[in-house]
């Protein structure tokens, strides 16, 4: 969305009697960029608030006025004023905790509901007291558009090289890389970006998209929700899986020309349900490694928080986050944990149920190339709404190992830990572990390592019945889950 979109909406609120909005954000100079046009505009004045400087007008944003300094004189104030105005108050939403803030509050919002005036509440905490909710508007701001971008851009150049004497050198046909490169990034963090560009390079040139994505992956694993593999950065085999890896090659077609030219869209993700253990994370590893993209990994227990709406946010911010780092391959791990429906949603106040609205409507809508990989353990835990045809390109079951998938796995963490598979009876392995899962296979044969070190000895077949002899694995320990899951998924998934 561009600066004119968020002012012609913003305007538009404003004139048609909102009296309250709420912008959630810390781009506090950008939103009041977008007032003053709004205020231009519509013919008003604008104002702004804050702990330390008071009620001030916007054209004095350095002044000070200590009679309107704290939230209730101010409120008073406001609601004694007979001059339409928009009000930007900063970081306010914090003080509607006070009984008399929160009521001096509703009787100047309900005297602004017949006037043209508004009050904007901005700040990164948007929490609100829930009584004053029916009297606020929530406007949410977009991230800077290409417009902004470039304007960041030209005046960060000029900067530079009027202070620094950088050699900026920025040919037109890679400034659409650069600009792209900087997506999903607020104002204040592009020219961060830019700036740090130009110091890395010594210039602005086309190199500094690498320069910028560099950045943006710091600041990604700042955040703390998404874990980042880069494209060439997960080599690994996968046995078995031949459905999914044809699957793959099949719908790689879907970023072509050619489908384009169909109206064909890009395929938009798919879901992976099964076996704890048999390579259902593999998958969205696979993926990122077929079709050369980023890898980003959303565990979704992170996304909890104790305080009322801070999950959702937290889910808004890491899409907002995956969003700038596209094309690429969004893993959602255990998906379950954070969309189940049922009695677990009704104990966390709703949480998961608007989780998941935003979920389906984010991925039904979003057209910036990222691919989503949801993985679960769960089905009953699973919402019949993400379940539907549609909702996925294919809902893919994992399940255990055959034989032969079994000894294909097994030659592969051979040779992971520099073992010859011909050393060993892998085949006779492979017909006595019916039952065991990737993740099992893989632990009995680094036990069996062990203990072929201990006898300081090389590893044998011995060593590895022996571990396997002694292990007893999740198909026979969790039996009954096993065949309700397998009698679930009978009929109704692709297997992998």
């Amino acid at each position: 969305m561009s600066l004119a979109s968020s002012v012609h909406d913003i305007q538009s609120l404003i004139l048609s009697f909102h009296p309250v909005i709420l912008v959630e954000t810390a781009e506090e100079q950008r939103m009041r960029t977008i007032l003053q046009s709004v205020a231009n505009q519509a013919r008003l004045t604008l104002f702004e608030w804050s702990l330390t400087r008071g009620l001030t007008k916007g054209d004095a944003p350095n002044s000070i006025n200590r009679t309107t300094s704290q939230p209730l004189d101010a409120l008073k104030h406001l609601n004694s004023l007979i001059i339409n105005g928009v009000f930007l108050l900063k970081d306010f939403a914090r003080h509607l905790e006070d009984p008399m803030v929160a009521r001096q509050f509703r009787e100047t919002a309900e005297r602004f509901t017949h006037s043209k005036s508004a009050l904007v509440l901005v700040g990164p905490n948007g929490s609100i007291p829930e009584a004053l909710e029916p009297l606020i508007l929530r406007y949410p701001l977009s991230l800077p558009g290409q417009q902004e971008l470039l304007e960041v851009v030209a005046t960060v150049a000029r900067s530079m090289d009027n202070g620094m004497r950088w050699d900026i050198k920025l040919p037109k046909k890679e400034l659409a890389v650069l600009l792209d490169s900087l997506k999903g990034l607020t104002l204040n963090q592009a020219r961060q970006a830019v700036a740090r560009a130009i110091v890395r390079n010594g210039c602005l040139d086309g190199n500094a998209a690498n320069a910028i994505m560099d950045h943006k992956v710091e600041t990604l694993r700042e955040g703390g929700l998404l874990e980042y593999y880069p494209s060439g950065d997960n080599p690994f085999e996968l046995g078995g899986f031949q459905n999914l890896l044809a699957w793959l090659e099949r719908s790689r077609m879907g970023f072509s020309p050619e489908a384009k030219a169909m109206g064909l869209t890009p395929p938009r993700g798919i879901m992976v349900i099964g076996v704890q253990g048999c390579g259902k994370s593999l998958s969205a590893k696979a993926i990122a490694r077929v079709w050369k993209m980023p890898l980003l990994k959303l565990d979704m227990g992170r996304l909890y928080n104790k305080y009322m709406g801070e999950t959702e946010k937290n889910f808004r911010k890491a899409l907002e986050m995956a969003e700038s780092l596209a094309p690429c391959v969004l893993w959602l791990d255990e998906i379950e944990k954070a969309l189940s429906t049922g009695a677990s949603s009704d104990s966390d106040d709703g949480v998961s149920l608007r989780i998941l609205g935003h979920f389906l409507t984010w991925l039904q809508e979003q057209d910036k190339g990222i691919f989503v990989v949801a993985t679960a353990n769960n089905i009953a835990r699973l919402p019949p709404e993400l379940m539907r045809k549609g909702r996925f390109d294919e809902i893919f079951f994992v399940d255990l190992p055959s034989e032969g998938e079994r000894l294909a796995i097994l030659k592969i963490h051979m040779g992971l830990r520099n073992q010859k598979p011909d050393s060993v009876d892998l085949q006779a392995i492979a017909q006595a572990t019916d039952g065991f899962s990737g993740a099992e296979l893989e632990q009995a044969l680094i036990a069996a390592l062990y203990r072929s070190l201990h006898a300081k000895a090389p590893l044998c077949t011995q060593h590895i019945q022996d571990e396997v002899s002694q292990t007893i694995p999740l198909s026979h320990s969790r039996r009954e889950d096993l065949e309700r899951l397998r009698a679930s998924a009978l009929g109704r998934f692709a297997p992998v």
